[in-house]
Parts: structure tokens; C-alpha cells; sequence
């Protein structure tokens, strides 16, 4: 006679940690700052920080999180700064052509 076989027990489920809701303000700097809020009712989400008032809204979906809102006003921020550091680039280096007026070709 032969034993019966045991089955395997499965394997424990994983957690996942749940995400930060809240974090530094790119503006002011303060470590705990900027609270993001998802309305999924309406499809906006929320950025804003409760020291220096500042705040950035964007459109959600349904797999977005308070980390994906955060990381679009931080990309914002740098696609602003760019610019602005190009547009003032631009005026170093340039000089203006002189006018030449079409009687001046004979």
C-alpha cells in the first residue's frame, strides 16, 4: 500500500504597499506638502500643496494614482523651466540683420 500524496498548500498571497498620497512641493520645498486627490466621478485629479497654495490639475483614468499626478506636475515644471532657459538662450547669441532697401541694388 502506498501513501497518499499531499498536495502543496499555495502560496501566500503578496501585498502590496499602498502608494504615498503625499509629497515634497517642487515650489517650496517643504518635505510633507503637496496632497494629491483623485475624483474619479468627474476624472480629475489634484495636486496641491497646503503651505505655499500652489496646485496642478490633470485628467484621469481609472489606473492612474497619486504618484502618476505628482510625477506630471514635476515633468510640467521641468517642460516650463526649459522654456524659459531656451527663449533667453536665443536672444545671447542673435543679431538682427541689417535693412537693405530695394532701390540700394542698382
Amino acid at each position: 500500500m502506498g501513501k497518499r500524496k499531499s498536495r502543496a498548500k499555495p502560496a501566500p498571497k503578496k501585498r502590496m504597499d499602498k502608494l504615498d498620497t503625499v509629497f515634497s512641493c517642487p515650489f517650496c520645498n517643504h518635505g510633507t506638502g503637496v496632497e494629491c486627490r483623485l475624483d474619479m466621478k468627474n476624472l480629475i485629479g489634484e495636486a496641491s500643496c497646503r503651505i505655499c497654495q500652489e496646485s496642478f490639475s490633470t485628467v484621469v483614468t481609472a489606473l492612474t494614482e497619486a504618484i502618476d499626478i505628482y510625477s506630471e506636475w514635476i515633468d510640467e515644471c521641468e517642460r516650463v523651466n526649459n522654456l524659459e532657459d531656451d527663449d533667453g538662450d536665443q536672444d545671447e547669441g542673435f543679431m538682427p540683420r541689417k535693412r537693405v532697401s530695394t532701390c540700394d541694388w542698382d
